[in-house]
């Protein structure tokens, strides 16, 4: 869901609207890899000296959430702000906007600001954010005589990338390939009918895309729609009556703007436009907003944290993956080592039965055959002609007692190699259900101090972040219930927080958070409740009859040296749950 130039110009003309000329930068962010955020500070409506009031500008160059819109939402940064951003910061310190602007309904868009220079010398600066795509871009552009060059961009376009329109530092800025085509603003009844014979032999929503500047497919189907009650008719099929009505819809469109937003069945968005639509009949929930940038905030919010979190926690994903297989080879390992073990107990029996015989042999014997005393069987044990009988029967004592000890090593590592990964599969269970930056930041530093990992960004000696507060819920009874959000937290939670006969919740033998119920003597449902929660925040989300244990927390031990989150308890009992969305939403809004 691209977002088109056409719904561009309402975003911009609001920007304008919400006294964004005139507004000064007061800080640059750039809370992930392809979005940069500007906190504005407006000024206030007829007074041009006096400032009052802010304003977040976000512009993503995401592929798949590409966009500009004013924002609510707080996000999160990295620990250190990158190059792009350090130079934005540089060169637009106090700068003023002084304009926006939009080529016809392209979708690109101009902020251009006046500010002073190193040396105190005013030079005017402009922010392209160009929406294309697999290929959009924020791009700094300083403008001298009459020309535009790039300072630097966001994503830069070597020979590699294009031969066609190249993005580096010093090179003169050039706008896209442009299409000629008409404008929804500005269009008459014989240029349109002319447009459409051009493609007569397409749908009529294919035809109007190619047709008109900046339009959406989504807008497209509507036009077609309510001019001919079907999405799909062939251009050609156009009655005189039919192309009255189109006209009169697409002519009347500026006084019909109405950002609307479509939601599937799933309750997830799907689509959006700049009009009311009609199409889908009951098959979509529309909702409508009272502006375009409202839409956009709300539409891509979900996605894209979604996708700043999948940038950031790939690399302790990757980290935890590659751990776990090396962890896993190892313990297979030592399994097939611990079986090879199980053959000591037939080095005893011939060390045993060759110390019986030895009036009965040789120097220089190559075997020895006799009646295996335990199994009656006759078994014929190989000797080494080197060695002396008894010699013979203290080499094979020897192998059997190098495997008994081996077995036992070998039993202690396997046992360890075995927390390890329940360990491992706790932290990617964590990892992979992190809701922001300082949650990633804490197992970061937690795979730092277990020794997964050298270096993740995170400085020696840096000043600690104060650490993020565990999850808090309200039962049905209105008994408080904390849940963890990682092995940090849990250890700090079980260990720390919580009082000795209150009750804590984990899921039996699963990965999960720690969950504790604070209260000594909570009610069926809100045990149960507790239970979900449990299950919920574990890798067993999407599983039925999940098995929850519950104890008091005084029944909860932290053995000596086991990792963050691990550790054994007694007079548990086990509940059997089956998580849901529902139940979930549920304890979530009275946490809200």
């Amino acid at each position: 869901m691209s977002l088109s130039g056409a719904f561009l110009h309402i975003v911009k003309t609001e920007l304008i609207e919400e006294a964004l000329i005139g507004a000064r930068v007061e800080k640059v962010h750039q809370p992930s890899r392809e979005e940069i955020v500007l906190s504005l500070h407006r000024r206030v409506a007829g007074d041009s000296t006096a400032y009052g009031g802010s304003a977040k500008l976000l512009l993503s160059a995401n592929p798949a959430s590409a966009r500009v819109c004013l924002t609510s939402k707080t996000l999160e940064n990295p620990p250190a702000p990158p190059m792009f951003c350090q130079l934005l910061r540089k060169r637009l310190a106090s700068a003023r906007l002084v304009e926006i602007a939009q080529d016809g309904f392209e979708r690109i868009i101009f902020f251009k600001f006046h500010c002073r220079n190193e040396i105190g010398d005013e030079e005017i600066i402009i922010l392209s954010v160009e929406i294309m795509g697999r290929s959009s871009n924020i791009i700094l552009l300083i403008e001298k005589d009459n020309q535009l060059r790039v300072i630097d961009a966001l994503k830069r376009v070597n020979d590699d990338v294009s031969l066609v329109r190249r993005v580096l530092p010093g090179l003169v800025y050039e706008l896209p390939p442009r299409e000629s085509r008409l404008s929804l603003l500005n269009f008459t009844k014989p240029e349109l009918m002319n447009a459409l014979k051009n493609h007569e032999h397409q749908r009529l929503d294919k035809a109007l895309i190619k047709t008109f500047e900046g339009i959406c497919p989504l807008f497209a189907r509507e036009a077609a729609f309510r001019a001919v009650g079907d999405c799909s008719i062939p251009t050609v099929e156009l009655t005189a009556e039919s192309t009255e009505s189109l006209y009169n819809y697409l002519g009347n469109i500026q006084q019909n703007f109405k950002p609307t937003m479509l939601i599937d069945g799933e309750k997830k968005p799907f689509d959006f436009t700049f009009v009311d639509v009609k199409q889908y009949g009951d098959a979509m929930t529309v909702k409508n907003f009272e502006s375009a940038n409202e839409l956009l905030d709300s539409f891509y919010a979900g996605r894209a944290n979604s996708d700043r979190l999948k940038q950031r926690s790939g690399a302790v994903l990757k980290t935890l993956k590659s751990s776990y297989e090396r962890v896993l080879r190892k313990l297979d390992a030592r399994r097939a080592e611990l079986a090879a073990c199980g053959e000591r107990e037939k080095f005893r029996r011939w060390g045993d039965l060759i110390s019986a015989n030895l009036y009965a042999l040789e120097k220089g014997a190559e075997s020895l055959t006799a009646q295996d005393f335990e199994t009656g069987e006759e078994v014929k044990i190989p000797l080494d002609t080197k060695l002396s009988p008894a010699k013979n029967a203290q080499k094979y004592y020897a192998e059997y007692k190098k495997l008994q000890n081996a077995e036992k090593t070998l039993t202690k590592l396997i046992e360890d190699s075995e927390d390890e990964l329940v360990y491992l599969e706790s932290v990617q269970e964590a990892a992979s259900r992190a809701t922001g930056d300082s949650e990633l930041l804490e197992i970061k530093r937690e795979l730092i101090e277990s020794g997964y990992i050298k270096s993740a960004g995170v400085k020696k000696g840096a000043k600690q972040e104060k650490p993020t507060e565990p999850l808090k819920f309200i039962s049905s009874d209105n008994v408080n219930i904390l849940v963890g959000r990682n092995n940090r937290q849990n250890d700090l939670l079980t260990l720390k927080t919580a009082k000795p006969r209150e009750i804590w919740l984990h899921t039996k033998d699963i990965a999960g958070s720690h969950v504790i119920i604070r209260s000594e003597n909570p009610s069926e449902r809100t045990l149960q409740e507790a239970a979900i929660l449990a299950a919920w925040f574990s890798k067993a989300r999407d599983s039925s009859r999940v098995p929850v244990d519950y104890t008091e927390v005084r029944y909860v031990k932290k053995p000596h040296g086991a990792k963050p989150g691990m550790v054994i308890f007694t007079n548990n009992k086990t509940l059997y749950v089956t998580p849901s969305e529902e139940a979930f939403n549920k304890l979530k809004e009275k946490n809200q």
